[in-house]
C-alpha cells in the first residue's frame, strides 16, 4: 500500500521513465535507472498495515525509527508543565507515515516555521520547522506529538484540525525524506523505551499513562 501523499511522486517518476524510454529507446541504462527510481519512490511512500496494542493507558509511537531521546523534560512550547519526552529519528529508510499515539480530541494544532538542522540532534526540537498536535484522552490527560522537519525533509503533512476526534493508531500525516517526531507525556507516565531502541508507528508502546 502506498500513502496518498506519495501517489503524485510515484506517478511523476513513472511518467518520466516512460518519456525517457520513448525519447531514447535504445538507452537501456537510462530506462533501468528510471525504473529503479520509481521503485524506490514507491517503497519510500509505503504504508503498511499495523496492529495497535490494546493495553490500557498505552501511548504508542507515532513514527517508525530510532529513539534518540527518552527522559524528563521541562515546560515548553507543547507542555505547560514538566513532563516526559520521547524523540524518534526517522531515517530515509523508515516508513514515514505518522499515526496517532492515543485516542482523543485534538485540542491544538500549532505550526512553527524554522530551520532544517539534522533531525537527530537535540536542537532540531527547538529550531527546526515543526507541527505540534495536542490530544486530550478520554481520561482528561494531554499527550502531544510534534512532527519536525530534518535536513532533507521540507514538507510536513498533517491531516488533523482542532476539534477532530482521533483513534489510536489512526494515520494522521507524514514527513517526507528523513525527520523526527517528539512525543510529550505527562510527568506521571511510565516510559517503556530506552535510547537506541527501534520503534514502529502504531505498534510500539513508548509509555503508559497512570
Amino acid at each position: 500500500m502506498i500513502a496518498l501523499e506519495g501517489v503524485p511522486f510515484v506517478l511523476a517518476t513513472a511518467a518520466a521513465t516512460v518519456a525517457v524510454y520513448f525519447v531514447w529507446p535504445k538507452s537501456v541504462p537510462l530506462a533501468v535507472t528510471g525504473l529503479l527510481l520509481t521503485a524506490f519512490v514507491a517503497w519510500f511512500f509505503r504504508d503498511p498495515e499495523r496492529v495497535t496494542p490494546g493495553e490500557p493507558g498505552a501511548v504508542i509511537s507515532p513514527a517508525d525509527g530510532r529513539v534518540v531521546f527518552c527522559g524528563e523534560c521541562p515546560p515548553g512550547r507543547y507542555n505547560a508543565e514538566p513532563g516526559k519526552k520521547v524523540s524518534v529519528f526517522m531515517s530515509v529508510f523508515d516508513v514515514h507515515v505518522n499515526r496517532a499515539p492515543v485516542s482523543g480530541k485534538v485540542t491544538a494544532v500549532r505550526y512553527n516555521p524554522g530551520k532544517f538542522f539534522v533531525a537527530s540532534v537535540d536542537k532540531a526540537s527547538l529550531e527546526n520547522e515543526q507541527n505540534g498536535v495536542s490530544l486530550e484522552t478520554p481520561g482528561g490527560q494531554t499527550v502531544s506529538y510534534v512532527q519536525i522537519a530534518g535536513l532533507i525533509a521540507r514538507r510536513i503533512v498533517c491531516r488533523l484540525s482542532e476539534g477532530d476526534m482521533v483513534k489510536q493508531g489512526q494515520r494522521v500525516g507524514m514527513i517526507r525524506f528523513g525527520s523526527r517526531v517528539d512525543i510529550f507525556l505527562p510527568q506521571s507516565a511510565a516510559l517503556r523505551v530506552r535510547m537506541g531502541d527501534r520503534v514502529r508507528a502504531g505498534e510500539s508502546v513508548v509509555g503508559v499513562l497512570k
